[in-house]
């Protein structure tokens, strides 16, 4: 991730800063990460969205906020969220474990947490030896989404941009909207908070990622229908030890919850019934159109992102998974 540099100013309120750079430079890159970039007036729109969702926590100047988070952009969201409020932020590596974390968030008496979804079971072990720490805010994941093509439904669909104000309106909408194609299935007590994921209690169920192409928003949907065993993955996939505890995070599946396995044909039927019925639209199955072969192809051109080539190897760990996608 860049962040783009300005002039010398004479601005020391790093909270202002950012908005005299909106208010001069708004339309100008301001942040850049991976292949998305961010310009002044959307980087104060979302420095603004923490601070008021830390000022309705109870944060307030002088109060220490914690975070955990790798080098994405919701790290200088936090960080200048805090700016806002006068409140005092304390980043730290998201390499750390246990004790390390306590020792930490007990020291500087953090009154909130800013972390990764899947740190949420780290903190929670130690969070009766932290007092002052009352709110642990969950932002995105950085972990893997298993698939097994007999346990895993796959679900695309694509929207216009139209139907939603910026791509946070539109995780926001679809989010909820999975939820109640699921709520509608008979599964219960689905939650969505995040951009991504659906839980029941602490655990995962559902997900999603949307991809952007011209005027459409590309939705892949991925539903845990039945219980399977994600540590079989490491066999082809290898990561360090560290990291592996981290990216590891609790699933569930639907025939967990109801006791009884549904239908792939019923679980895409809820789905479809619930967006049309949110957006007022008309879903088609069909061949994929011109733009949605372009969102397809940005997203496949991702994965290979680094490897050097651009398609997989006949029989590799990748062709296995995208003939999943085929099905």
């Amino acid at each position: 991730m860049s962040i783009a540099y300005t002039e010398k100013t004479e601005v020391q309120d790093l909270g202002k800063l950012i908005e005299k750079w909106a208010s001069c430079k708004g339309s100008e890159p301001a942040l850049i990460h991976e292949d998305r970039s961010m310009t002044f007036s959307e980087l104060d729109k979302s420095v603004n969205r923490v601070a008021n969702g830390l000022k309705k926590l109870g944060i307030t100047q002088g109060d220490r906020v914690a975070i955990m988070l790798p080098n994405i952009p919701e790290f200088v969201f936090s960080f200048y969220g805090c700016q806002k409020l006068g409140a005092i932020a304390v980043p730290f590596n998201t390499m750390y474990k246990g004790k390390e974390i306590s020792h930490i968030l007990k020291d500087c008496g953090a009154k909130a947490v800013v972390c990764l979804t899947n740190f949420v079971s780290l903190i929670n072990e130690i969070r009766s030896d932290l007092p002052e720490l009352q709110h642990i805010i969950t932002t995105g994941e950085r972990t893997l989404t298993f698939a097994d093509p007999e346990s895993t439904l796959f679900i695309q669909a694509v929207l216009s941009k139209s139907l939603f104000i910026d791509l946070d309106d539109a995780y926001h909408a679809i989010g909820e909207t999975i939820s109640e194609a699921l709520v509608s299935a008979g599964v219960k007590g689905v939650w969505y908070r995040h951009r991504g994921s659906l839980r029941i209690g602490g655990k995962k169920v559902a997900g999603f990622l949307i991809s952007e192409a011209e005027d459409i928003y590309v939705i892949n949907m991925i539903c845990f229908i039945s219980q399977f065993t994600p540590t079989d993955f490491f066999a082809a996939l290898w990561v360090p030890p560290e990291v592996k505890d981290k990216i590891m995070e609790p699933l569930t599946s639907i025939e967990e919850e109801l006791g009884e396995k549904l239908s792939d044909e019923t679980l895409r039927n809820a789905v479809v019934q619930s967006l049309q019925k949110r957006f007022s639209v008309t879903l088609e199955e069909g061949a994929m159109t011109r733009e949605e072969k372009f969102g397809y192809q940005k997203q496949r051109s991702l994965v290979f992102k680094g490897t050097g080539k651009d398609t997989p190897e006949k029989n590799s760990f990748f062709k296995r998974i995208g003939e999943m996608f085929k099905k």
